[in-house]
């Protein structure tokens, strides 16, 4: 008699699924979800942020916690957070047997040299003897560092861009190596080129006063001048100093903040990001790590800056991967965003992305796009809040009640590279080329004018910019106005200097 099938589920979990399920983890999911058929069905659907593939039966890993790890590292990728939270209840003797049973392959090699990194716990196994060295994370799927530490008990060369503290990854998507084909630093290059040093000398002073002001109107503050101030000249010094260090992070903030407000060192009390939606109700966006998890999580941010600025991986990964990472990790009461992204202005320069001496407002691309910039920001933040327990007090003090570290500690940062990467195209190609195409007319436009009227110099830009809100033409008011003793035929010409310079139809 045939066997009935009817109640047969079509599909079976596998890889990271299946073992969140098995073991009911607590972790925000992996980016690629695998199921295999109970046929020969092979689709593979794409839904969002979620990649999920479903696998022909003959894929079946098996029924072993370590032959569901072996098929997640072979087709889900390498995710550390949910390696980490899975081996703290996982039985280390089933991977100690799993990785005994194959001991030179390369998927339980890795298995082996993450087990012992995540956990900071040994099995008992014995150093391999034989074998050639095998790269930990594929440099074709993942941005890694080289030329990576060769370690010899698995005879794995650790190319990751951190370690067991604090260890971003960035995937390499289709997304991110159109970006890098399309070589943005050396458009950058070439859009600079066109122009004059002392145009560039006038243009990089508006960029820094852009970018200050910028990056402060994105969080709604109105900073005293005096802090404007203390934020242009920490700009001008981004191509020289390396920022990534506690004592200059803590410097830094203590420069950018109300003085109320500066911190001695990272913050000792729990903070969050909320908005006020009801007398007495409040929505909470996004929880800071506790902060007794911090000063690992910084120590582990920071050695992985040094690693990927040592290990040669490209600049605005790296920028994604540490300015990102900073702003997640929230280390002091106040000044965080700002802090995050003067971070990616710190590493470009200082990676040679952008040409000495120049630097291109990107908080503008992110104040005129905030839709996109605070979806960068929720990509981790809207998955975190479902795993994050907590209560505020009536003064609103907050305290989390689960164990977070881990869910800080290895992070998925390929949606923020990415947007990184749309931001500083769009910066390069609106702000940095608009503005010097602005300065390079208004040039033009001014020495027009002079030989027609040699007015003073305040005189000439008034009438400029009264020009350019109308089309290159001053409105009747302003002739008869600010602009009463001009003859009609001088504004005449005045306007046609304009319209000339800018490329202006009458």
């Amino acid at each position: 008699m045939a066997e009935d099938n009817r109640d047969k589920p079509a599909y079976r979990l596998a890889g990271y699924a299946e073992l969140i399920d098995r073991y009911g983890l607590e972790v925000i999911p992996n980016w690629r979800r695998s199921l295999v058929a109970t046929g020969g069905t092979h689709r593979i659907d794409s839904t969002g942020e979620m990649i999920e593939e479903v696998f022909p039966a003959r894929y079946w890993p098996g029924e072993t916690v370590g032959n569901h790890l072996e098929f997640a590292l072979k087709y889900d990728g390498t995710n550390l957070a949910i390696l980490a939270s899975l081996f703290q209840q996982a039985d280390a003797g089933e991977i100690s047997d799993h990785v005994r049973s194959k001991p030179t392959g390369k998927y339980a090699r890795r298995l082996w040299f993450l087990y012992e990194l995540l956990t900071g716990r040994k099995l008992p196994l014995a150093d391999l003897k034989r074998g050639n060295y095998i790269k930990l994370l594929e440099p074709d799927q993942y941005y890694a560092v080289t030329p990576g530490r060769q370690v010899r008990r698995q005879r794995i060369i650790d190319n990751l861009p951190g370690d067991g503290r604090f260890c971003p990854l960035i995937r390499r998507t289709d997304t991110l190596r159109d970006y890098e084909a399309a070589d943005l630093p050396g458009r950058c290059r070439q859009v600079v080129a066109d122009y004059p040093p002392e145009l560039l000398k006038r243009a990089l002073g508006y960029f820094y006063s852009k970018e200050t002001k910028s990056s402060f109107e994105i969080e709604h503050v109105t900073p005293s001048s005096t802090r404007t101030e203390r934020f242009i000249a920490l700009l001008q010094m981004a191509e020289q100093e390396d920022f990534c260090t506690k004592q200059r992070l803590i410097e830094l903030q203590n420069r950018i903040v109300d003085p109320r407000f500066r911190d001695p060192d990272y913050r000792t009390s729990q903070n969050y990001v909320g908005e006020t939606v009801a007398w007495q109700g409040e929505k909470i966006h996004f929880v800071g790590p506790k902060p007794q998890d911090l000063a690992e999580l910084m120590d582990g941010l920071l050695a992985a800056h040094n690693r990927m600025e040592a290990g040669n991986v490209s600049a605005v990964i790296h920028a994604a991967a540490i300015a990102y990472g900073f702003v997640f990790l929230h280390p002091f009461e106040d000044g965080n965003g700002r802090i995050h992204r003067f971070l990616i202005h710190n590493i470009l320069a200082r990676r040679g992305f952008t040409p000495e001496g120049v630097m291109f407002p990107v908080s503008a691309i992110m104040l005129k796009n905030p839709a996109d910039y605070d979806a960068s920001l929720e990509a981790f933040s809207r998955q975190l809040m479902s795993l994050v327990e907590y209560s505020i007090d009536e003064e609103g003090c907050m305290t989390v009640h689960n164990d977070t570290a881990s869910l800080y500690r290895y992070l998925d940062l390929t949606p923020q590279a990415e947007a990184l990467f749309r931001f500083i195209g769009q910066t390069i190609d609106t702000e940095l080329a608009g503005e010097l195409a602005f300065l390079a007319s208004y040039d033009t436009a001014k020495k027009a004018i002079q030989e027609i009227v040699d007015m003073p110099d305040r005189q000439i830009d008034l009438f400029i910019r009264l020009c350019l809100q109308h089309n290159g033409r001053l409105s009747a008011r302003k002739r008869t106005g600010s602009f009463a003793f001009l003859a009609d035929e001088e504004i005449n010409r005045l306007e046609e200097a304009v319209q000339f310079a800018y490329g202006l139809t009458a």
